[in-house]
C-alpha cells in the first residue's frame, strides 16, 4: 500500500463557493460533513534519521495537499499547547465517504504509520432552530450551510452536548434564551464561530468550533458567556483544542527534524 492519495475514488463533487452569509434553500442545499481529526506521533518517529523523517513529512504533506483540492481541508498544530495530541485536520465535503477515504491516505502515508488517532470528530451543517433568535439579537445574515474558513491565525474547537432538560423547555423561552446568547457573541466580531450538528452521528451533539485573531478575545468572550442564563444548560464542552493554522508543511514540521526558532535566528 503506497501513501499516495487513491486513484479509485470517484471524482468529488465541487466545493460551493457562495457569499458569506448566503444560504441555499431546498433539497439542493450544499450541507457538508465534517471532520476534527487529531493525531499524536509516536515518539520513535522522532528518533528516526533526519532524511527519513523529511522525507516522510513531505509524502505526507502532498497527499494532504491533493486532498485539499478536493474538499475544504486545513491544518493546525497544537505542540507546546496540548499534550495528548500534535497536529489537527479540519475537513469538510459533501459526502461522507470522502472523509474516509483521505483519511486512509493519510494514515497510508510512511509518516501515517507513526501518527495514532488520538481524537475524531464528526458533524454535519444545517440550518440551526435558533436563527430567527439570532436575526432578533442584530445578526443580520443567515451562516452559509457549506463550511468556508476565514482562516484566522487560531482555531478553537470543542464537543458540546446540552442537559436533556433543555430540550423540554418551550421552544420560545429557548430562543430567547439563545437570542441573549447571540448578543454577547456580538460583542466579539473578531471571533467567528461555525457551529455543526452530531445528533445520532457522533457522541456529542454539536462541534463548536472559532476563527480568530486574537485568543484573548476568545478566552473573554468564553467568560462573558458563562453569565449567560443559557450556560447552566450546558452538560459538557471539552475536551477544547486550541491550536495555530498553519500549512501542512508548516504543521508536520512542528513534530520536529528542522532547526528551532531561536536557533534559526542566532
Amino acid at each position: 500500500m503506497t501513501g499516495k492519495m487513491s486513484t479509485e475514488q470517484p471524482p468529488a463533487s465541487p466545493v460551493p463557493r457562495v457569499p458569506h452569509g448566503h444560504v441555499e434553500e431546498g433539497a439542493d442545499a450544499a450541507r457538508h460533513f465534517v471532520s476534527w481529526t487529531c493525531y499524536k506521533v509516536a515518539a520513535e518517529w522522532r528518533r528516526l534519521p533526519e532524511d527519513e523523517r523529511e522525507r516522510q513529512k513531505a509524502e505526507l504533506s502532498e497527499v494532504l495537499e491533493a486532498w485539499g483540492e478536493r474538499m475544504v481541508l486545513r491544518t493546525f498544530t497544537a505542540v507546546g499547547i496540548r499534550p495528548d495530541m500534535d497536529v489537527m485536520t479540519w475537513r469538510a465535503t459533501t459526502e461522507l465517504e470522502q472523509l474516509q477515504q483521505s483519511q486512509t491516505d493519510i494514515l497510508s502515508t510512511a509518516l501515517g504509520s507513526y501518527l495514532e488517532t488520538a481524537f475524531l470528530y464528526t458533524s454535519t451543517t444545517k440550518q440551526s432552530q435558533y436563527t430567527k433568535a439570532a436575526e432578533d439579537a442584530g445578526f443580520k445574515r443567515r451562516r452559509p450551510i457549506s463550511v468556508m474558513p476565514a482562516d484566522r491565525k487560531y482555531f478553537i474547537v470543542y464537543p458540546f452536548v446540552k442537559q436533556r432538560r433543555w430540550y423540554m423547555l418551550p421552544a420560545d423561552e429557548r430562543g430567547r434564551m439563545m437570542r441573549d446568547h447571540a448578543m454577547v457573541g456580538r460583542e466579539y466580531p473578531g471571533v467567528k464561530l461555525n457551529t455543526s450538528f452530531s445528533f445520532g452521528l457522533d457522541d456529542q451533539e454539536f462541534m463548536t468550533a472559532f476563527e480568530t485573531d486574537s485568543v484573548h478575545d476568545f478566552l473573554d468572550l468564553m467568560m462573558a458567556l458563562r453569565h449567560t442564563e443559557a450556560s447552566q444548560y450546558t452538560e459538557r464542552d471539552t475536551p477544547i483544542f486550541t491550536t495555530i493554522r498553519m500549512s501542512p508543511r508548516e504543521a508536520l514540521d512542528t513534530l520536529g527534524g528542522v532547526r528551532t526558532a531561536v536557533l534559526a535566528e542566532a
